[in-house]
């Protein structure tokens, strides 16, 4: 499926044209009939020669009309560039060929029109001389010239056939199975409610789907489909498309929206672009100025950051920033239109470089720079790459979909990022790796920063509590800012590389050890010797810290010196382990013990005791029946 777009200066018979070679009148408005100019976009369409069917978008020539030219022109394969013969080339005959060269619309047919209101066939040839002079280096330069009379019928045969030829010539749409679809027409029709009109691409959409408004975010589902009044059940790629929805309501849809899957894209408010001012521009392009974007069928007031100059003069190329006041959906590699809002003129306009940045860039920062030049090269890995580490840790299948990579090429990006370690895989449930793949990945500059990050917080940690074993893990995944589920993905690949050591709830780096002053070490000392001395009657947790400080007591009880049992008791961790040994004894003999046998078995105090006991019973050593306990 194919759809043809019209270009030209107004009153040099577009619609005439349009309804001569299709039999449909495109000016659906009264107003456009009674006035005879079209206003708005106009659609109809044909069977070429071939036999293919084609969609024709009917755009507005007149100047004032301009920004409704281009919500129809985005979509288009190839270009009906008409100009008549009698006038010649006009102003927006201009305009809308540059408007065709920044789109980048690759094929086109030029139809010299209205010959039957010239009979100097000398004349014609001058025109068409003139013609050449004017497209030539631009989309059209090698387009042919059909000469045509839309009124006598002159000409349509060889004009059908030259567009079927350019047609031949294009790629077919790819299908990303990630259907968008720019709404470029909006209505309702009684009995089946909202309709939107737009040219289908990236995928296909079928009837009975879920699909989502965007940028607004709201859910509906496909009841019916058209192409050409023409009830379908799968619309394809590069289709016009008609989609009646249920769930949505009117007023909750314009032009400009995007109709696709839930959750296959994301509106923005930023967008990295590179551009160029055309030469005809009236004044340079400087930094901060407010523009009119023009993206898909969306039109919306956007602000230019200009990066790494402060002025680009008329002609030149350059890297923008676009910071725009309502979200827009585009994926890398959209073009875009750029129109000054007063006095309206367009300025020019290029390709998305990425669609999601991550934030204001430094204007004159040289990675900016160099970055934009990777992505703007094309090549899959080096595209991969950027998409990777614009979101930080994402699923594979989520970067691919922001790179706008085909499958294949994809899939050998990734191949080649992996090899060369510029991605990191921190989930992955195994099998292949592909482009559909849900595994956790982030780019290598991404990860080493969150390493850097993570490394940097446990060492402040050891710099500020040197007598602590580590980091408690909740700690340090709040500083990080971080998901559970990521800080567990994050912190399991830095223990896997060594940069981390983890022991229960803290985390430390290796090589880190508790290290007691002098004085420190005297108090521990003379700690422990009590211990020695009464090994079943300790000194309470209290008397601990207050004899070496609260810092002191802590670090030796990570350092599994002492162990203590509740709020108050507190052995020294090989006394712990031999009263356990020797209770495994007694039970095995006995079968069943009570709190005074303890007591007396290691003639020590109930206090004691109980504490002992009752943490026994806590991490499921022992079991209380009564008065008694058992081994569980």
């Amino acid at each position: 499926m194919r759809v043809i777009g019209t270009a030209g200066h107004v009153d040099h018979g577009k619609s005439t044209l349009v309804e001569a070679l299709t039999g449909i009148n495109p000016d659906r408005l009264k107003e456009e009939r009674e006035r005879q100019m079209t206003i708005d976009l106009g659609f109809a369409w044909l069977n070429l020669p071939g036999g293919e069917e084609a969609g024709i978008v009917d755009v507005p020539g007149h100047r004032d009309f301009i920004e409704n030219m281009l919500a129809g022109v985005g979509g288009i394969d190839a270009a009906l560039f008409v100009i008549a013969a009698d006038e010649g080339v006009m102003p927006q005959t201009r305009e809308h060929l540059a408007i065709l060269d920044i789109l980048q619309i690759k094929g086109g047919v030029i139809a010299l029109t209205k010959i039957d209101l010239v009979p100097d066939g000398e004349w014609l040839d001058l025109v068409e001389e003139e013609v050449r002079q004017v497209v030539g280096g631009s989309v059209l330069g090698q387009a042919p010239i059909v000469r045509v009379s839309a009124r006598q019928g002159i000409g349509l045969d060889e004009l059908l056939s030259a567009l079927s030829s350019c047609l031949a010539d294009q790629p077919p749409r790819p299908d990303l199975g990630r259907p968008r679809l720019s709404v470029d027409r909006v209505f309702s029709i009684a009995g089946f409610g909202t309709v939107v009109t737009g040219t289908l691409s990236d995928g296909s959409l079928r009837v009975g789907e879920e699909v989502e408004v965007l940028p607004r975010g709201i859910r509906g589902r496909i009841r019916g489909l058209q192409t050409h009044k023409r009830k379908e059940e799968v619309a394809v790629p590069g289709s016009r498309t008609a989609v009646n929805l249920s769930g949505v309501n009117l007023e909750q849809v314009s032009r400009g929206n995007v109709i696709c899957h839930p959750g296959d894209y994301r509106p923005t408010q930023r967008l990295d672009v590179r551009f160029r001012l055309l030469p005809e521009a009236s004044q340079p392009l400087e930094h901060n100025t407010e523009v009119k974007l023009f993206l898909g069928a969306a039109e919306v007031v956007a602000r230019v950051r200009l990066i790494g100059k402060n002025v680009l003069p008329p002609g030149d190329e350059g890297w923008l920033q676009l910071e725009v006041r309502q979200p827009v959906v585009a994926v890398r590699g959209d073009r875009y239109i750029l129109r000054r809002p007063s006095p309206g003129e367009t300025l020019g306009g290029g390709s998305v470089i990425d669609p999601h940045p991550r934030g204001r860039h430094k204007r004159f920062a040289t990675a900016i720079v160099e970055r934009y030049e990777s992505l703007a090269a094309g090549a899959p890995a080096d595209i991969l790459r950027q998409a990777l580490e614009a979101p930080g840790a994402a699923p594979l299948r989520e970067v691919v979909v922001r790179s706008n990579l085909e499958k294949d090429a994809a899939e050998r990006a990734i191949t080649d990022l992996l090899e060369w370690g510029e991605m990191v895989v921190l989930d992955f449930k195994g099998g292949v790796l592909s482009a559909t793949s849900d595994a956790l990945v982030i780019g290598r500059s991404a990860w080493e920063r969150q390493a850097a990050l993570a490394v940097k917080e446990v060492e402040a940690h050891h710099r500020s509590y040197p007598l602590r074993r580590g980091m408690p893990r909740e700690e340090l995944k709040s500083r990080m800012k971080l998901t559970t589920r990521l800080f567990n993905m994050i912190l399991s690949k830095l223990i896997e590389e060594g940069r981390l050591l983890e022991a229960g709830p803290l985390v430390f780096r290796p090589g880190h050890a508790i290290r007691f002053t002098p004085q420190q070490e005297q108090a521990k000392d003379a700690l422990l010797h009590k211990f020695a001395a009464s090994p079943n009657t300790p000194p309470s947790i209290k008397e601990c810290q207050a004899e070496v400080g609260v810092e002191v007591y802590d670090a030796l009880v990570d350092l599994g010196i002492l162990h203590p049992v509740s709020a108050e008791v507190v052995f020294r961790q090989e006394d712990y382990e031999r009263m356990l040994a020797d209770l495994r004894k007694e039970f095995a003999a006995r079968g069943k013990l009570t709190a005074a046998e303890v007591r007396d078995h290691f003639n020590t105090s109930r206090k004691y005791v109980l504490a002992l006991l009752e943490h026994l019973d806590e991490i499921g050593v022992t079991v209380r029946e009564g008065d008694v306990r058992r081994l569980k």
